[in-house]
C-alpha cells in the first residue's frame, strides 16, 4: 500500500530547512543556477502542507551542465514526469536535509511562472490560502493513499486561482 498523505499545519522551521538545502545546492551549482526558489505549500506561511520542501532551480538554458552537476552531488534525473518545462530529480540518501522534491526549470518556463505566481498569490491572499487549505484537506481525505488523485483533486482550484492572477503579478 502507498504511503498515507499526511498534511501538517504550517511549520515555521520550513524556511530554515529550505535554506539548508539551498546552501548545499548553491555550493555545487554556483553561477549555473540563476535562482533557487522555495515553492509549494511549505513556502506559504500559514498553509497546511505535506512536510516535503519543493524547490525550483532556475537556469538559463544550461540543462546538461546542471544535470551533470546535480548527478555528481547525488541527485538522479527522473525526466519531466509528464510536466513540460520542469525536470525532476530524486535522491537516495540526504539524511542531513529535510525531505525535498527538486526540479530544474528554465527561466522562460511556463511551469516555473505557474509555481511562482501561485506561491505569491497564496502568500498575499489569505482568502485564497484558506480555501486552498480546505481543498487540500478534502483531497487528502478523499485520496489518502493516492498522490496522483490527490494532486488531480486540487487541479481545478489551482487553475481557477491562476486564471484570476492579474498580469502584473506574473
Amino acid at each position: 500500500m502507498a504511503h498515507r498523505i499526511i498534511l501538517e499545519k504550517y511549520n515555521p522551521a520550513w524556511p530554515a530547512e529550505f535554506e539548508k538545502i539551498k546552501r548545499e545546492l548553491d555550493s555545487v551549482l554556483g553561477s549555473t543556477a540563476l535562482a533557487i526558489e522555495h515553492v509549494g505549500s511549505t513556502s506559504v506561511p500559514g498553509l497546511v502542507a505535506k512536510p516535503i520542501i519543493d524547490i525550483d532551480v532556475v537556469i538559463d538554458g544550461c540543462f546538461d551542465e546542471t544535470r551533470r552537476i546535480l548527478e555528481s552531488a547525488g541527485y538522479r534525473h527522473e525526466g519531466n514526469l509528464g510536466i513540460e518545462g520542469r525536470e525532476a530529480f530524486s535522491y537516495d540518501v540526504k539524511a542531513h536535509l529535510m525531505k525535498h522534491h527538486l526540479y530544474v526549470c528554465d527561466m522562460r518556463s511556463a511551469e516555473l511562472q505557474r509555481h511562482l505566481s501561485f506561491r505569491n498569490l497564496l502568500r498575499a491572499n489569505e482568502t485564497a490560502r484558506n480555501e486552498y487549505a480546505r481543498v487540500k484537506q478534502a483531497a487528502a481525505a478523499l485520496h489518502p493513499h493516492d498522490v496522483d488523485a490527490y494532486t488531480s483533486s486540487k487541479g481545478p482550484f489551482v487553475e481557477n486561482a491562476l486564471s484570476s492572477i492579474p498580469p502584473s503579478w506574473r
